[in-house]
């Protein structure tokens, strides 16, 4: 059921996608608005990917929450990369374009970002998708088994150690049941009369 669930949520979510990134596709890049949509659809398009992990219970269907971790680990110098190059893929003339080319060429990384401007929808994909992997889950709500009583037997754990119950004087309360055991299986022995076993 588990799996059949996830399989279909990563399918309903993927022809979502698939959506957002045709809609991109159907937007003119020759204006600075119509590239920030498409690069913006196409980031959503990460984003739903990552999303449909998510809600699909593979973290155990708990409540969403943002991951502080791995946001500021891993999804602010992803972010930080893929916009530099996004700015300076740009069309037109504008103040970030311009000074992100300008920082581009001093640090003497020109090359390297021109070869990334080809690929800007896929890095546009990808920061969404680390976006989304932001999230998770602390699984679901279960009640608090620091203590547990087992009534049947009157013994109490306590953070996964057993505590034996124990009697006014400080025995162990089970001890007269452990010494009938033992006369029992003394009992049952094998003796030898005789020259004979007796049981």
């Amino acid at each position: 059921m588990y799996g059949l669930t996830r399989a279909t949520t990563t399918l309903v979510f993927s022809a979502v996608a698939g959506l957002l990134i045709w809609f991109a596709s159907q937007i003119g890049n020759d204006h600075v608005g119509g590239y920030w949509a498409r690069v913006g659809l196409v980031a959503g398009a990460g984003l739903v990917m990552a999303l449909s992990q998510l809600l699909g219970g593979w973290t155990k269907w708990g409540v969403p929450r943002l991951s502080i971790a791995v946001l500021v680990t891993a999804f602010v110098p992803v972010a930080i990369v893929s916009l530099w190059v996004i700015l300076a893929g740009e069309p037109g003339s504008g103040w970030f374009h311009d000074h992100v080319l300008a920082w581009t060429r001093d640090i003497h990384l020109s090359g390297l970002v021109t070869d990334f401007l080809y690929y800007i929808p896929v890095l546009a994909f990808g920061t969404g998708l680390v976006f989304g992997f932001s999230f998770d889950t602390a699984g679901p709500r279960v009640r608090d088994r620091d203590v547990v009583v087992d009534r049947d037997r009157d013994v109490v754990q306590d953070n996964g150690r057993a505590e034996t119950p124990t009697t006014s004087d400080g025995r162990a309360a089970d001890e007269p049941l452990t010494a009938d055991r033992e006369a029992t299986t003394t009992a049952t022995t094998d003796r030898t009369t005789d020259g004979e076993t007796v049981r």
